[in-house]
């Protein structure tokens, strides 16, 4: 009897297995890597073309979710600069004790708090004009109104004033403006003081003259309190939110209110930026998934004949499935690790251009790119898999 020698077909060097009946033993899985490690080599040109759309897709994933995931964090720091998101004030509307404020400030997480500044308004009289003088602290201000812009220079010191454009222009104050009224206990004081600069704000502040809290608690004769404490937190709505209900239920005597315009604004924009990561990182997923479908359905119809030699031998449609979906996978491990290099330093040349600030690697996230980019590439694999599985061996080794 002759020795019947199964012929090669398509550069398919004797590697017909799984067989049926033939277990997974090392030796094996030795065997089933060599096959698929064969199978990639010879078909180069292809496979680089898979391999670059899963960098494409897997960079793109990587830098919009590591975007998606740090950049809103960052700007809710930049929307501070837009002004305070939450007021601390009294039920009643009386002043508000400083150290109550305090307390209530206190109780905001450190790292996330931009500043607090405190406001106590009073009314007087300068060149026969009435108007409304602000105590604050201007170091503060600088934090939570960093859009304040200020012709000369900050106040210094007790006998320094800040006056608002509108003010200078109905004044013309010069270098000094006298400032008079009644204290708390009615008596009139009188007071000196010097113009170190003009702001303007385009705001309600260009109405008001400014001085140090302190200065304004000498005049009228009461310490220790103000009107209202502008606080600048950076943080979403959600939290803001349950910060508010921190405060009021940590400490009764301080009503924190939240400024829902800036809040709103804030997360309509963060909101919106999300949804457009999402959508421009779902078309591009989807472009990656039908570039390896396509690319890797050409490779199942060029192994016709490879496959039809497999199946007449014995091999099973799960072998040949095995086969194809291990492909896929190392595929998409292999063109997934330099898309999560590139990913990251889209992400991170984004923040430092725009943000200033760098971004840093998120080992979870480079996992889960890892895991999509697998996964998109053994799914787009699922189609091949169907046209191998249909290949009929009869007609294809006649050549038909």
């Amino acid at each position: 009897m002759k020795r019947i020698i199964a012929p090669r077909a398509n550069g398919v060097k004797g590697s017909l297995l799984p067989l049926r009946g033939l277990g997974w033993s090392p030796k094996v899985f030795k065997m089933y890597l060599r096959m698929l490690f064969n199978s990639l080599i010879r078909r180069r040109s292809r496979m680089t073309t898979v391999l670059a759309a899963v960098a494409v897709g897997a960079a793109v994933f990587q830098g919009m979710m590591t975007i998606c995931h740090d950049v809103p964090r960052q700007m809710e720091r930049e929307f501070r600069s837009y002004g305070a998101n939450m007021l601390l004030t009294t039920a009643d509307d009386a002043t508000l004790p400083l150290e109550d404020a305090a307390r209530a400030v206190a109780l905001l997480p450190k790292d996330k708090l931009v500043g607090a500044t405190p406001y106590r308004y009073k009314l007087v009289r300068a060149h026969m004009q009435p108007l409304t003088a602000v105590g604050t602290r201007f170091e503060q201000v600088k934090k939570t109104s960093p859009w304040w812009r200020v012709e000369g220079e900050w106040p210094s010191g007790k006998n320094a004033l800040l006056i608002g454009a509108n003010v200078a222009e109905l004044l013309e104050p010069g270098n000094s403006l006298v400032v008079s009224g009644r204290n708390a206990k009615g008596a009139r004081f009188s007071q000196e003081m010097t113009v170190t600069g003009v702001l303007r704000t385009g705001g309600p502040e260009e109405d008001f003259i400014f001085m140090d809290l302190e200065a304004l608690e000498a005049l009228d004769g009461v310490a220790g309190a103000a009107d209202l404490v502008e606080v600048s937190v950076a943080c979403g709505a959600e939290e803001l939110t349950a910060l508010s209900e921190s405060i009021r239920r940590e400490t009764p005597t301080v009503t924190p209110r939240l400024v829902k315009r800036v809040t709103r604004s804030e997360t309509s924009v963060l909101t919106r930026l999300r949804t457009l990561v999402y959508m421009v990182t779902a078309v591009v997923l989807a472009l990656t998934m039908i570039c390896v479908a396509t690319t890797m359905m050409t490779v199942a119809l060029e192994r016709r004949k490879e496959i039809g030699l497999k199946k007449a031998l014995g091999a099973e449609n799960r072998a040949i499935a095995g086969e194809f979906l291990g492909e896929g996978v190392c595929l998409g491990t292999v063109g997934g690790l330099p898309g999560i290099a590139l990913g990251w330093l889209f992400a991170r040349t984004i923040g430092l251009n725009v943000f200033g600030r760098a971004i840093a690697f998120n080992f979870s996230l480079a996992l889960a790119t890892l895991l999509v980019a697998t996964t998109l590439t053994a799914a787009a694999c699922l189609l091949p898999i169907r046209a191998a599985i249909a290949v009929e061996p009869s007609v294809v080794l006649r050549g038909e």
